[in-house]
């Protein structure tokens, strides 16, 4: 019987949507406990993206949490020095682990940003979630996902939200 390896099990996170590979991403597994799904991970964008509420740059660390069966994927992000600058949260299918052991997770265009401390809690994409027609398409899968914005953003506006990370 050998000795249980101590090197951390890297994977891919792969992000598709509307049936695309819209990034792909190598990543460190740090837990998986059947559900949640938690892995760490540089800045996979390349340059500075500035969403006019927060940046993300080279450097910076996500610790993204994805479960299988919530319409959600939470990422901390945090600056190369470790200061904390909040949660982007994708609103998703729930996520799965591909016979390879990578993450797939697709996107349904719902997005919530929730600042560090918490004064900010903004929805993003709405507009891009209606004309993507999944309503039309796929109206479970839709209402799924509104619910999930819905109550993550509730979550966050009650100072609860990090509960769902421990």
């Amino acid at each position: 019987m050998s000795a249980p390896s101590t090197t951390p099990e890297s994977l891919n996170v792969r992000l598709v949507k509307a049936g695309r590979t819209k990034i792909s991403y190598p990543a460190t597994l740090l837990h998986d406990d059947g559900t949640r799904v938690t892995v760490r991970a540089a800045w996979a964008g390349g340059d500075v993206r500035d969403f006019g509420f927060v940046q993300f740059a080279p450097g910076d660390i996500f610790t993204e949490h994805y479960w299988r069966d919530r319409w959600y994927a939470i990422k901390e992000v945090r600056t190369s020095e470790g200061a904390l600058k909040g949660w982007y949260c994708d609103i998703t299918r729930p996520a799965i682990r591909t016979p390879d052991g990578d993450i797939l997770s697709e996107d349904l265009d719902l997005d919530l940003w929730v600042s560090a401390d918490g004064s900010q809690v903004i929805r993003l994409d709405e507009d891009e979630f209606a004309a993507s027609g999944l309503a039309t398409r796929d109206p479970e899968a839709a209402h799924a996902a509104t619910r999930a914005l819905d109550d993550l953003e509730l979550l966050a506006k009650q100072g609860e939200f990090t509960n769902l990370l421990t």
